[in-house]
């Protein structure tokens, strides 16, 4: 069973907890890809009336194609749950997010959800964060001085490029990717991220999963983190 393979399983076990009537989240990435897929398989065969808030565009786009309905986060008055991947889970069941540049929309999905699962395969299970580069978004304007700021605080920061090319979030801000190794202290390092101005958001989910869906060769597990 290969990767892909773990990824679909968490994916259709995530959609057993969408309940008709529902407004749900609907977060980015390679797993969250298989989730979709699903859910618009209950939606077709189950006339399920659910309301779909995407964190990024693909995710819309494929949504809609599904025959999901699709508002924006403004356009709803709540988000009973938030179904999402992660970059990284460590033991205390805190995550990076933001491989796919799209952690500011997960983020503040994820903050006006009553519940929130994260969807992943084995591997993304860690003892402790860090591992995994941490994504910064910043503004482009002032986004070098940041860069030299990283850099002295020993962060191993690295612009995410697509050759000579800034790759752009969803609000045009750039991503300096921190090469951090160990993160010993996460809440620490998120108010010492946050206190930076020209920061916009960085990669740290802290204390927002209530249930994460694992996959492995001999089938999901689901463990409850709070």
């Amino acid at each position: 069973m290969n990767q892909d393979d773990l990824k679909k399983i968490v994916g259709i076990e995530a959609v057993k907890y969408v309940e008709d009537g529902m407004t749900v989240g609907l977060g980015t990435g390679s797993t969250v890809k298989y989730l979709v897929e699903a859910l618009g398989e209950r939606v077709k065969n189950e006339h399920l009336n659910i309301i779909g808030v995407p964190t990024s565009n693909r995710t819309a786009k494929r949504a809609t194609q599904l025959g999901i309905i699709i508002k924006d986060i403004d356009q709803v008055d709540h988000i009973d749950l938030t179904i999402d991947g992660a970059d990284q889970i460590d033991a205390n069941y805190q995550g990076i997010k933001g491989g796919g540049i799209a952690h500011l929309r997960e983020k503040i999905v994820a903050i006006n959800s009553r519940k929130n699962i994260w969807i992943v395969d084995e591997s993304k299970l860690t003892k402790q964060l860090g591992s995994f580069p941490l994504p910064v978004e910043v503004i482009p304007y002032g986004s070098q001085q940041l860069f030299k700021k990283f850099k002295k605080r020993g962060y191993n920061p690295k612009f995410r490029m697509d050759g000579n090319r800034f790759i752009l979030t969803h609000s045009k801000n750039y991503i300096i990717d921190l090469g951090l190794g160990k993160i010993g202290d996460p809440h620490k390092l998120a108010r010492n991220l946050k206190d930076m101005t020209g920061v916009v958001e960085h990669g740290l989910f802290l204390d927002l999963v209530n249930t994460i869906i694992v996959g492995h060769p001999d089938g999901p597990q689901t463990i409850q983190a709070r």
